[in-house]
């Protein structure tokens, strides 16, 4: 089956945009030319599963910038409302993690970049994902959309090793134990 894989960044307090979705505070703490391997990651995905409130935010910041395919969990949008520039690179389902991860294993897919607070959240739960790499940004801001929330249990993660930038982000890669490893 398709394996889950999560690189993403958050505030020093834990959240990952602005109420509004805003990701300013992001941007002023990376001054743009630090590699943080998100090439070398991406290019070893087959595709990207994000949650709407991560997809309409990309949708503010430009040209689109993902160069493999998307898939957008929502149960509020459809297919119709994919911009036109957009139709075959993006689609939308309202199917849970587990059915998502399954049809695409059956079409081909086995590496798969996971964005977005509540899809992590649902995709941890489920089990599915397989590694984490998580760059904090110092700065505080106060309120927002929060990478990780309530549980029902302990989830124990692996750590890989800890990476830091002149830039002041930090970098922790993190794998997760089989599932019926990682609850305690």
């Amino acid at each position: 089956m398709v394996t889950g894989h999560v690189f993403i960044a958050t505030s020093l307090d834990g959240f990952i945009a602005r109420p509004d979705g805003g990701l300013d505070w992001l941007f002023a703490s990376d001054p743009g030319d630090e590699d943080h391997g998100y090439d070398a990651f991406i290019s070893r995905m087959d595709g990207i599963i994000m949650g709407r409130g991560t997809y309409e935010s990309v949708l503010t910041l430009g040209p689109w910038s993902y160069p493999k395919p998307v898939v957008v969990m929502s149960r509020s949008l459809t297919d119709a409302d994919v911009p036109a520039e957009l139709a075959g690179r993006v689609r939308i389902t309202a199917e849970p993690p587990r059915v998502l991860f399954e049809r695409l294993s059956r079409e081909g897919w086995r590496r798969a970049y996971v964005d977005g607070g509540a899809v992590i959240r649902s995709c941890l739960a489920e089990g599915l994902i397989e590694d984490l790499i998580l760059t904090r940004a110092p700065v505080l801001i106060g309120m927002g959309r929060p990478l990780f929330g309530a549980i029902e249990q302990d989830l124990r993660l692996v750590h890989q090793g800890t990476e830091t930038f002149p830039s002041g982000l930090v970098q922790s890669r993190y794998s997760l134990p089989s599932p019926t490893q990682a609850h305690g």
